[in-house]
C-alpha cells in the first residue's frame, strides 16, 4: 500500500496528516525538533512558573478551515467564543477607550450606530473596504487607503499589521480581500474572535496528536529532514539526520517546513526570502485579570504593544511587524510593554512584575507584493512532491486560516495522485502559477 510521507508536525503538517488518514491513507508523519505544534505552541516558563503560548493568535469564527480543524480534532469548546463580534480598543495616546461591536447579521446595520462603531467615523468611511476588492498585486496597503483615512490608524492598519505581519506601508493589499470577504463580508457572526481558553498547544496541537494517534500516525520526532534524493521527476528518499527513508514507486511526499527550509531542500524552488518578526511580552500579575467586558483580549492603538491578551493572572502583550523591536535590550523590551499594559489595567508604572520577552524572528514571511509574488502553489516539478504551509500560494494570508488550508490543499492533490475519489475541492485553490 502507498505511503504517504509528511515532513513537518506543525499545523500545517499536522492538517495534512489528519486530512489523508481520515481517507484511509497510510501516513508517516516526521518532525525535526521534540514537539508538535511548530510556531502555534504552549510551553511552561520558569521564570513565571506560567504556562504561555509561543505567540498569540486569534481566529475569526468565519474561518472555514479553522471551524473544520477544530471539530475534527474535538477542540471546539477550547476555544473561547465571546458570542458576539466585539473589539474592544484602546489609544494609548489619548487615553480614548471604545468597543466596535458588528450586529450578528450579513447587513451591517451596526455601522449606523454610533455607540458601535469608531469614535470619529462616519457610516461611509467603512465603505473603504471595499477598496481592497479591486487591489492590485503591486498595491501596499497604504496605496489603496491613505493614512490620512478616518479609519487608517484605527482599523485599517492595526488589522493589516495583525493579518500580514507586515508594517502598512509595505504589505500587500490583495491578501487582505479574502480575510475581508470571509469575515466582515459574512457579517458579525462570522467576525466573532476565537482565542484558545488555555493555550495553543491545548487547542489545536494535543487533540490533533490524539485524533492522529487514533487514527494509527505517530509522529516521529527528531527527524531533520537534510536532504531529498530526486530521481528524473520524482523524489526516491528521504535523508534525514538520523536514518534515510526510502520512497516506493507509488508514495507521495509533502513537505510541511519553513520557507528557508523548503528553498534549501528543493533545488530551484520558488520562495519567500525575507521574513517579518513577532514579539510578544508575558506579564504575571498578582491576581487574575480580564479585559473589557470580560474579553479576553484588547487593542492598542498610538503604544508599543498593539494587542493584549488576558489568561488568567498572565497578561501578554503582541507586537507584529515587530522587526526593529526584536533587536532592542529585553529589558527595554519589557518596559515598553508593560507601560502600554499597565495603562490598559489602571496600574502603576512601576515595578515591573515578572515579565518573560519571546522574540521570534522568523515569525511569517514579509507578506509585501515582491514577496508575495515568491510564494509557490502546493505542486512541485516533482510527481511525488508536494507543498504545504502558510508561505504557499493559498491566496490567504500566513494565518492560521492559512496554514490549515495549505494542508487541506496538499493532502487534496497527494489523494488525487493516489487515485483517491471524493476529494474535497478545496475554497481557494492554491495549484496556481
Amino acid at each position: 500500500m502507498a505511503t504517504v510521507h509528511v515532513i513537518g508536525a506543525g499545523l500545517a503538517g499536522l492538517n495534512t496528516a489528519l486530512c489523508l488518514a481520515r481517507k484511509g491513507v497510510t501516513v508517516r508523519l516526521y518532525e525535526g525538533s521534540t514537539h508538535a505544534g511548530g510556531r502555534c505552541r504552549s510551553y511552561h516558563d520558569p521564570q513565571l512558573d506560567r504556562l504561555v503560548d509561543n505567540g498569540n493568535h486569534l481566529v475569526f469564527a468565519g474561518n472555514h478551515a479553522a471551524r473544520r480543524y477544530l471539530q475534527d480534532t474535538g477542540a471546539t469548546d477550547r476555544m473561547i467564543d465571546p458570542g458576539e463580534a466585539a473589539f474592544p480598543f484602546l489609544d494609548a495616546a489619548s487615553g480614548q477607550r471604545w468597543t466596535m461591536r458588528l450586529n450578528a447579521g450579513r447587513l451591517p446595520w451596526w455601522m449606523f450606530a454610533s455607540n458601535r462603531r469608531i469614535p470619529g467615523t462616519r457610516a461611509l468611511d467603512y465603505l473603504v473596504l471595499l477598496k481592497f476588492r479591486s487591489a492590485k498585486s503591486t498595491d501596499r496597503v497604504t496605496d489603496v487607503v491613505k493614512e490620512g483615512h478616518p479609519l487608517f490608524s484605527r482599523l485599517i492598519e492595526p488589522f493589516a499589521v495583525a493579518v500580514l505581519n507586515t508594517a502598512a506601508q509595505e504589505a500587500a493589499a490583495r491578501l487582505l480581500w479574502p480575510v475581508i470577504v470571509e469575515s466582515f463580508g459574512q457579517g458579525g457572526a462570522a467576525c466573532r474572535p476565537l482565542i484558545a481558553r488555555v493555550g495553543l498547544s491545548d487547542a489545536f496541537v494535543e487533540p490533533a496528536l490524539a485524533r492522529l494517534e487514533k487514527l494509527a500516525v505517530t509522529p516521529a520526532y527528531g527527524h531533520r529532514l537534510r536532504s531529498i534524493k530526486l530521481e528524473q521527476n520524482r523524489i526516491t528518499a528521504l535523508d534525514f539526520t538520523n536514518a534515510q527513508v526510502p520512497l516506493s514507486p507509488g508514495d507521495q511526499a509533502i513537505l510541511a517546513v519553513p520557507h528557508r527550509m523548503a528553498a534549501e531542500l528543493i533545488p530551484g524552488l520558488r520562495a519567500p526570502t525575507e521574513s517579518r518578526a513577532i514579539v510578544n511580552g508575558h506579564f504575571r500579575l498578582p491576581a487574575p485579570v480580564s479585559g473589557p467586558d470580560g474579553l479576553p483580549f484588547l487593542a492598542i492603538v498610538n503604544g508599543t504593544a498593539q494587542w493584549l491578551f488576558f489568561r488568567g493572572d498572565v497578561v501578554t502583550a503582541t507586537v507584529s511587524a515587530a522587526d526593529v523591536l526584536a533587536d532592542t535590550d529585553a529589558e527595554e523590551v519589557a518596559q515598553r510593554l508593560w507601560k502600554d499594559v499597565a495603562l490598559a489595567l489602571g496600574k502603576p508604572g512601576e515595578p515591573i512584575p515578572p515579565w518573560r520577552v519571546v522574540k521570534e524572528k522568523n515569525a511569517t514571511f514579509a507578506q509585501t507584493p515582491a514577496q508575495v509574488a515568491l510564494r509557490s502553489p502546493a505542486r512541485t516539478l516533482f510527481t511525488n512532491l508536494f507543498l504545504a504551509g502558510d508561505w504557499t500560494d493559498t491566496g490567504l494570508p500566513a494565518t492560521i486560516e492559512g496554514t490549515l488550508r495549505s494542508g487541506e490543499f496538499a493532502a487534496s492533490m497527494a489523494l488525487a495522485e493516489l487515485g483517491a475519489v471524493n476529494v474535497p475541492i478545496p475554497l481557494v485553490s492554491s495549484d496556481r502559477h
